[in-house]
């Protein structure tokens, strides 16, 4: 026997494991690293958060990234070089980190890479009917199990897609195994660059669970700080949103897309929630000028609007708790929106069910990386609800 595969095999029946989980999210700000320790799986799943780190990524590092970033036209050399490079520069961090938490790789089972998304294409984005839904995630893990020394699971996406899914949101996943409850109807709402939310009603029932993008969470507010105050990533406590008002016909001409009104589940990326959308949306509302105060109140109220809409479509007047995580969750001016909007909904973060909110992603693909060893015996769902019933992600072994 392979002594990659022999060891596989050992960590696969060992009584614990311990997964290093890590994720690298559209808003390209940087390196989120959970270290959990993990016994059982499907529903029977125990995990303990470790440790957890975000490792901001230095400036010429995000600009790499951007240079492909959510673009249709790019340099394919520049993406076959950086397929390589990031997950080089991810090992590099994940070295980094082991050391600063004083262990030793070798006690680390498996690293559980989400990579880097590049470009996010469902059909309903691309008008080319011969193809299906796709997804592109770069940083390599052959590269990240040789710089590392650990077994590692990554490229997760594919097999989604593969089994007839769009490749997003795979959050429902360990969001069902690790947070679903007999007790209490709960969505799990992630407010990333692209919200997205899980419903996990308190029968456990598979069969309704679903996942879904909503809209843009911090995406396009991201994207216009980065833009018109270089040097800032975004706009930090809401300062710039709270000093303008709401331009009532952007606000409107901002929800006029049919992806809002699609059954869910759905997927969406930046590759339609961007600066263009915006400028369209301003010429479409006859907008000349507004002040950055006024654009960003308004992009605001969009992305806490849309998250709104979303969760009363599927909310059926019981009563739901909403657990948040993400970085939109930091954005004191959206969260009033929402609780606003939702005066009888309870809103808590996933810290109170044992999971830091900032570390949830990552933690979310140490799961998966378990499944694919232990797993994979739980029905999650059907195609009908957008759960294809697959383990997924591909092994790289460092030697």
């Amino acid at each position: 026997m392979n002594p990659n595969i022999k060891k596989l095999y050992h960590i696969a029946g060992k009584e614990e494991r311990l997964i290093l989980g890590l994720m690298s999210g559209t808003s390209v700000d940087g390196l989120d690293l959970a270290l959990c320790r993990f016994s059982g799986s499907g529903l029977h799943t125990n995990i303990a958060l470790q440790a957890f780190q975000t490792i901001p990524y230095e400036n010429g590092f995000r600009e790499e990234i951007r240079s492909v970033f959510s673009k249709r036209s790019v340099d394919l050399e520049k993406i076959c070089v950086l397929n390589a490079w990031v997950a080089q520069e991810h090992a590099r961090l994940v070295n980094r980190c082991l050391q600063e938490w004083q262990i030793n790789a070798a006690q680390v089972d498996l690293l559980a890479s989400h990579g880097q998304t590049i470009y996010h294409a469902p059909k309903l984005l691309h008008p080319q009917d011969q193809f299906g839904n796709a997804t592109l995630q770069i940083g390599d893990g052959d590269h990240l199990a040789v710089g590392t020394g650990i077994i590692t699971i990554s490229d997760f996406r594919q097999k989604h897609i593969a089994a007839g899914g769009e490749g997003a949101p795979l959050a429902v996943f360990g969001d069902y195994l690790i947070f679903s409850s007999d007790t209490e109807d709960r969505i799990m709402l992630n407010i990333g660059g692209i919200a997205n939310f899980t419903y996990l009603p308190s029968n456990r029932n598979a069969a309704e669970v679903f996942c879904s993008d909503i809209g843009a969470g911090n995406t396009m507010m991201d994207a216009y700080i980065q833009q018109h105050f270089p040097g800032h990533h975004f706009d930090e406590n809401a300062n710039i949103a709270r000093q303008g008002n709401i331009h009532q016909g952007l606000l409107h001409e901002l929800k006029q897309h049919i992806f809002f009104a699609l059954e869910f589940p759905k997927t969406i990326g930046p590759e339609l929630f961007n600066l263009l959308y915006l400028n369209s949306a301003m010429s479409r509302a006859g907008v000349d000028h507004l002040s950055h105060a006024d654009t960003m109140a308004t992009l605001n109220r969009f992305s806490a609007d849309m998250i709104v809409d979303a969760l009363l479509r599927c909310m059926r007047n019981k009563a739901y708790v909403v657990y948040v995580s993400g970085g939109g969750m930091h954005n004191p001016l959206l969260m009033q929106h929402m609780q606003e909007q939702l005066p009888g909904i309870i809103f808590r973060n996933t810290s109170e069910l044992h999971i830091h909110p900032d570390a949830k992603e990552a933690v979310l693909f140490a799961v998966l990386a378990n499944e694919t060893v232990c797993g994979g015996q739980t029905q999650m769902g059907s195609l009908q609800n957008g759960i294809p019933h697959v383990s997924m992600g591909k092994i790289s072994f460092p030697s």
